[in-house]
């Protein structure tokens, strides 16, 4: 009996030696449920679990603990993106019912890409702190894809439904099975159907799309006609546990979505200002709101041909899709392009955009000084708003409407784990949680925008750098300069290059050295010639090698040309251009 104890304790001891102890010390602690920042703590952390935390004076740490030093560092929940498409990468081709260029480039291309390119997407989302995504309308084919992340140190937790529920189906995504991101509910009987139909792929929740006024009715007549299948939906889906996310932007399809159950709403109301009657409704249903107020302008701005982004967007977002943001510049159906730069720049679709922009702003004002819980989402993957990089831009446009800084650090954390009921296991720093963290090197509760200084990134109790979940490829570099060449940014268009870069002319005539030089002559250009665009034809990479065809336009004439660029150690060290 004695043996069988001893050999008890000692199988106990060896297991517990086994798990990965972690220490993160003398760090602010920034407590979001309290709103107050705790300074010199230390947090203990084993295998994935926060077990620990006490003020650094009073821990004594182990010899084989890794420790990582918090001083004058601040550790945040790790954040939450509570509204993004992964059947969508954010680019030009990715919505086909909003813009139709297939000729150009398949759907089912860009259906590839989304499930090819997932890992990248989900490092480039843990990359900016956000250790959880809430899939707000997926595919059956992406929500068996997620299982293959669901342990992966470099992959944020993963929430998805299946495909949108609505009563309108764009005629585009007819007949792709498994990649269907929608399933039409025409009755009732469809409605409940849908749901079931959802159930083996073990969906988190279940979305519905409101789409009313498409029918040839008015805005009330269309949501009142289609209020049976949505309650029907979600009454089958709470049958079976499950929360229901509603996309309603008119406050009569919000409200009769939150007055049938409905548990999340995911976008602004933009056609009237709230009244007191309603918000008290929403608190009552402790609904959730995400207000996702950026993605009607990145369909807006990549039409009107207005994109800008900032240095980090270029530098941060996925290059590729990016850059296709910029095709309308290039592309030969001038018709379509000229069309839809009109209706994007005229007088009534700018002023539908101030109105129903401003009319957001109020209405989150409102809601979030009414104690009714918001939840930072961007919408990524829609046509201008870029998975992961676009989420900073969200936190702006939230700030812009009045909200503070706890307000925003509670709706990028705690509150989005709320919307699925996971508080007690995310969203905050307690003993017990998981271990989805982020240091960072500012104050983000003095400045929110410090969110975007992450020093380390603590996710599912490993400790990653971010500098190391995703490298600079010779042809992300090569990207990433031709972005900055078409946006005329000097300092992005130069950022991929070495100090020390040597340019030549093919094979071997060397033009000059050093990107001050360069810096030089491309501002120039920069400043001076109008209708300045480059439209890459073909790109072949053999290992740090990349050769990109180019179409040049400069003013009124094009011209074809070859580049050739050497990279080393993740830097454009040489260039060679073939006359």
């Amino acid at each position: 009996m004695i043996k069988k104890v001893f050999l008890t304790i000692t199988y106990k001891t060896f297991v517990f030696s086994l798990f990965v102890q972690t220490h993160i010390t003398n760090t602010t602690l920034v407590d979001v449920e309290n709103k107050k920042l705790i300074p010199n703590q230390t947090i203990k952390i084993i295998d994935d679990l926060i077990t620990d935390i006490k003020h650094s004076s009073e821990f004594s740490l182990p010899a084989d603990s890794h420790v990582v030093d918090g001083i004058d560092k601040y550790l945040i929940p790790g954040l939450v993106d509570a509204h993004v498409h992964f059947f969508q990468n954010g680019g030009l081709y990715t919505r086909p019912d909003a813009i139709d260029l297939r000729k150009y480039s398949s759907y089912e291309n860009e259906i590839e890409i989304a499930k090819s390119g997932m890992e990248t997407t989900l490092r480039r989302y843990l990359k900016h702190g956000i250790t959880t995504v809430i899939d707000v309308g997926a595919t059956y084919n992406l929500l068996n894809h997620r299982n293959e992340f669901k342990d992966k140190s470099y992959s944020p937790t993963i929430f998805m439904t299946g495909p949108l529920l609505t009563t309108f189906k764009p005629q585009v995504y007819q007949s792709l099975v498994n990649d269907n991101p929608f399933i039409l509910t025409k009755s009732i009987k469809d409605g409940i159907n849908s749901v079931k139909e959802q159930l083996p792929y073990n969906p988190d929740f279940i979305k519905i799309w409101y789409i009313v006024g498409v029918d040839g009715l008015s805005i009330k007549e269309s949501a009142y006609k289609n209020l049976p299948i949505v309650k029907a939906i979600i009454d089958e889906a709470h049958r079976n546990k499950l929360k229901v996310a509603v996309h309603a932007t008119q406050k009569i399809t919000a409200q009769l979505a939150v007055e049938n159950g409905a548990d999340f709403l995911v976008h602004s109301i933009n056609d009237e200002v709230l009244g007191k009657d309603f918000i008290e409704l929403l608190k009552k249903k402790k609904v959730i709101l995400c207000p996702t107020l950026m993605v009607h302008s990145g369909y807006n701005k990549t039409f009107g041909q207005k994109l800008q982004f900032n240095n980090r967007e270029l530098l941060e977002s996925d290059p590729y899709q990016l850059g296709s943001l910029l095709d309308l510049r290039h592309l030969e159906d001038t018709l379509l392009v000229n069309r839809l730069n009109r209706y994007a720049n005229s007088d009534k679709k700018m002023l539908h955009i101030k109105k129903s922009d401003s009319v957001s702003l109020v209405n989150l004002k409102l809601l979030a000084d009414a104690g009714v819980l918001i939840a930072s989402g961007t919408d990524a993957g829609n046509i201008g708003t870029l998975h992961a990089s676009s989420y900073l831009g969200e936190l702006n446009a939230m700030h812009k409407s009045g909200m503070t800084n706890w307000q925003i650090i509670e709706a990028s954390s705690i509150n989005g784990a709320k919307i699925l009921d996971k508080e007690e296991q995310i969203g905050s720093i307690d003993i017990g949680k998981k271990a989805d963290l982020v240091l960072l090197d500012g104050n983000p509760v003095e400045n929110f925008q410090n969110i975007a200084k992450v020093f380390r990134i603590i996710n599912k109790g490993e400790v990653i750098k971010p500098d190391e979940l995703l490298s600079n490829s010779p042809r992300a570099l090569a990207q990433r300069q031709l972005n900055g060449y078409n946006l005329r940014n000097i300092d992005a268009f130069l950022e991929p290059y070495d100090d020390d870069v040597e340019v030549y002319y093919f094979p071997n005539q060397l033009q000059y050295v050093g990107k001050e030089t360069m810096k030089e002559i491309y501002s120039q250009m920069f400043n001076q010639i109008s209708n300045l665009h480059c439209e890459l034809k073909n790109r072949i990479v053999h290992n740090n090698i990349v050769i990109d065809k180019e179409l040049v336009r400069s003013g009124d004439t094009k011209k074809e040309a070859v580049a050739i660029y050497h990279i080393e150690v993740e830097k454009i060290k040489r260039v060679y251009f073939v006359k």
